[in-house]
C-alpha cells in the first residue's frame, strides 16, 4: 500500500521522462563518441539515473507540499491531497531523496552535479514561498523548460561525454535533440493547468489557461509541437552526417500526424478529455526520447 503510493506521489509520468532522458542521452554519447560499453560506464549510467530519479521526487514532492489545499480541488487522488500519505511523511521523502540526488551527483562528477543541483534550485524556487514562481505564469514555464529543455539534456551529455572521451563538448545531434524538447517542454507547460483550471482559479495561480482561455492554450500547444516536429525533420536533413535522416524523418511525419488526429477528438469541456490528453502529449514527449538515440545509432 505504502509503495503503491509513493509511486503516485513521485508523479509516475515524470519519472519515465527522466529514466528515457537518461538512458538516451547516454546512448547517444555512445553512438556519437563511438564508445565501448563498460561495466565502468553501466556503472555511471546506474548511479546517474538513481540520482536523477532522486532529483524528480525531490522536485515533485516539494510542490505537493505546498499544494495539498489546491490537489484537494484539482487532483484529489494525490497521496497527500487524499491523505494517504501524511505531510510529515511527505516532507521525510522529499528531504532524503533531495540529500541523496546531491550526495550521489557529488561522487559521480561535476557535471552531473551541476545538472541535479541547478535542477533542484529551480524546482525549489517553483514550489517554495515566498518565491513560488509557479504562481506567475510566465515564470513557471520557463521553470519547466529551462530544467526539461536546457539542464537535462546538456547537463547529462556532459557528464557523459566527459566519462567517455574525457572532453566536454556538445555535438550538433543533441543541439537538435534539446531544441526539440525545448519547444515541447513549452507545449507541456502551457498545457499542463488546462485540467486544472477550477483549483487555479480558486486559489488565485495565474496561467496561461486562466488568462488566454483553454482553446488558445491548446491551439498554442498543437502548433508548438508539430514546429518541433517540423524543425526537427529539416535539422535531420540538413545534418546528414550525424543522424539517420529517413528515420528521423519518416518517425517524426508519422508522430505529427497522430498528434493532429488525436487532437481532433479533445472536448475542452470535460476534464477527463483535456486530462487524456495531456498524458497523450507525455507519451509523444517519451517517444522523442527512444526515437532520437536510435537515428543517431543506426546512421
Amino acid at each position: 500500500m505504502y509503495l503503491s503510493q509513493l509511486w503516485k506521489f513521485s508523479r509516475p509520468h515524470t519519472i519515465i521522462g527522466t529514466s528515457l532522458s537518461v538512458f538516451a542521452l547516454y546512448t547517444i554519447a555512445i553512438a556519437t563518441t563511438h564508445s565501448p560499453i563498460s561495466w565502468l560506464s553501466i556503472g555511471q549510467l546506474i548511479g546517474t539515473w538513481i540520482a536523477c530519479l532522486c532529483g524528480n521526487v525531490y522536485i515533485v514532492g516539494l510542490n505537493q507540499l505546498y499544494d495539498v489545499e489546491i490537489d484537494r480541488v484539482n487532483k484529489p487522488d494525490l497521496p497527500l491531497a487524499s491523505g494517504k500519505l501524511s505531510i510529515a511523511q511527505g516532507k521525510w521523502i522529499v528531504g532524503v531523496t533531495g540529500i541523496l540526488a546531491i550526495a550521489i551527483s557529488v561522487i559521480l562528477g561535476k557535471w552531473l552535479f551541476a545538472t541535479v543541483t541547478l535542477s533542484l534550485a529551480i524546482g525549489t524556487a517553483y514550489s517554495l514561498p515566498p518565491i513560488r514562481f509557479k504562481q506567475y505564469s510566465l515564470l513557471a514555464a520557463i521553470c519547466i523548460l529551462t530544467v526539461r529543455g536546457c539542464v537535462v539534456n546538456l547537463g547529462l551529455f556532459l557528464h557523459f561525454d566527459r566519462l567517455f572521451t574525457g572532453r566536454e563538448s556538445v555535438p550538433p545531434s543533441v543541439w537538435v535533440l534539446t531544441l526539440f524538447i525545448l519547444v515541447f517542454t513549452i507545449a507541456i507547460a502551457l498545457f499542463k493547468d488546462v485540467p486544472d483550471l477550477e483549483g487555479d482559479r480558486k486559489y488565485q495561480i495565474e496561467t496561461f489557461t486562466i488568462v488566454l482561455g483553454k482553446s488558445t492554450v491548446f491551439n498554442f500547444t498543437r502548433w508548438a509541437i508539430a514546429t518541433a516536429y517540423l524543425g526537427t525533420i529539416a535539422a535531420g536533413i540538413l545534418l546528414p552526417s550525424s543522424i539517420n535522416t529517413w528515420f528521423l524523418t519518416i518517425s517524426h511525419t508519422g508522430l505529427l500526424g497522430l498528434l493532429w488526429w488525436r487532437s481532433q477528438d479533445i472536448d475542452l469541456e470535460k476534464k477527463e478529455s483535456i486530462a487524456n490528453f495531456y498524458q497523450f502529449i507525455w507519451k509523444l514527449f517519451f517517444w522523442e526520447y527512444l526515437i532520437f538515440p536510435i537515428a543517431c545509432f543506426v546512421y
